[in-house]
């Protein structure tokens, strides 16, 4: 059996391989004898994922980004080879798709590519912003620096995201709880009761005839109306897959009433980052907001982004040329062109979005302080509707029995 091994050696060179073996302890001692100290040994697996679509190839966690910035500028800073650190830090990692990135990386930079470039190639674990800078650093002899900037912008970026879907996990699981025992109600437990009033006789009340009429057609069609939503589930998704849905959707959700202005602000917080970052590594203008709008994550703003741009190269002021946008706010606007005048831009847009998150973080306390409120509301109803409906056909059929 094959084993895949990585050790070290006396002089404390990393080195990995395969080995051929009867068993785990034999591949050990032959190793041993060789004057390795193992760091990891496993048996090689087949290639299961071999040739498998794209759709089934996964990435890396935004959070095992951080922590693999972090990691690979201290071992850096610490004297560790770029290959050796790598090495060391695909042997912690977890994820097995992370780690095959890292193998392939390790193997380009062995055969002389630099970093930057065997990064492109894994866009599914780093964006071109990313790559960008790491070129940057490359460049400069500031990797170590470079890298801790990376991971802590990635870290401001994320933080909104991750505090709305923390804060929204609570709020959607009732809600799906709520539509499933309904429509369990509705489908199989209200029928028999239904059927009871029809046969007691006598003149419902126009809740419970409303139950009844809704009970009836979702026993006929319920499966056909579970279908249909499925379908246009789908559908959906595949249209905003598409350039123009795309597009329709970014804009819906800057649009939308509360929680617009939240998604705008979060946006634009990641962005005013964006450009600190890249500001402070050197690059020119154009390219920072090229690159910003490809990393936006909102078509909208990327487009305006990219008009910026063009703004820029006919010789425009970057203020002047987002004031024409309505998607940057005032303040972004007017900070920016502070930061112009004073050749202060990188600090004035760190103010703004610092500003943006602080106001981020207000209105989603207030979003969420309305949701859960207006969720208790709306399940009280329905089920005061469903008991009425129930309860009072049958306080009336037994005084009609008591007749």
């Amino acid at each position: 059996m094959d084993y895949e091994y990585i050790g070290y050696t006396a002089d404390r060179q990393v080195v990995k391989g395969k080995i051929d073996a009867s068993g785990e302890k034999d591949a050990e001692a032959r190793l041993a004898a060789s004057g390795y100290q193992i760091l990891s040994l496993k048996a090689k697996e087949g290639p299961i994922i071999t040739g498998m679509p794209s759709l089934f190839q996964k990435g890396a966690k935004q959070e095992e980004i951080v922590l693999f910035s972090r990691q690979l500028a201290l071992l850096l800073e610490s004297g560790v080879g770029i290959v050796q650190s790598l090495d060391l830090l695909k042997i912690q990692t977890t994820n097995k798709a992370f780690a095959g990135m890292l193998e392939a990386i390790i193997s380009d930079l062995r055969a002389g590519n630099p970093l930057s470039a065997t990064l492109e190639k894994h866009p599914k674990a780093f964006n071109k912003m990313f790559c960008k800078m790491i070129a940057v650093g490359e460049q400069t002899g500031q990797l170590e620096n470079v890298l801790r900037n990376l991971a802590g912008y990635a870290e401001q970026s994320t933080a909104a995201s991750r505090k709305i879907r923390q804060a929204m996990t609570y709020p959607i699981i009732v809600l799906v709880l709520a539509v499933a025992v309904g429509f369990l109600a509705v489908t199989f437990v209200l029928p028999p009761i239904m059927d009871m009033f029809k046969q007691l006789g006598g003149k419902l009340p126009l809740m419970t005839q409303i139950l009844i009429a809704v009970v009836g057609f979702m026993g006929n069609y319920g499966v056909y109306v579970m279908l249909a939503l499925l379908a246009g589930c789908l559908l959906l998704y595949m249209y905003i897959r598409t350039p123009n849905g795309a597009l329709i959707k970014d804009r819906f959700l800057l649009r939308m009433p509360v929680m617009g202005r939240l998604n705008l602000i979060n946006t634009l917080a990641r962005i005013c980052r964006s450009i600190t970052i890249l500001f402070r590594s050197g690059l020119p203008l154009p390219e920072i907001l090229k690159l910003t709008a490809e990393s936006s994550g909102n078509i909208v703003i990327s487009n305006a982004l990219m008009n910026v741009e063009q703004d820029i190269i006919k010789g425009e002021g970057l203020a002047s040329a987002m004031g024409r946008h309505p998607e940057f706010l005032p303040l972004m606007v007017e900070m920016t062109r502070v930061g112009e005048e004073t050749g202060n831009l990188d600090n004035t847009l760190t103010i703004v979005a610092d500003s943006f998150e602080i106001e981020a973080a207000d209105k989603l306390t207030t979003v969420l302080g309305m949701i859960e409120p207006a969720m208790t509301i709306i399940i009280g109803l329905a089920v005061g509707f469903l008991a009425l409906s129930i309860f009072v056909p049958i306080y009336s059929s037994m005084s009609l029995i008591g007749g």
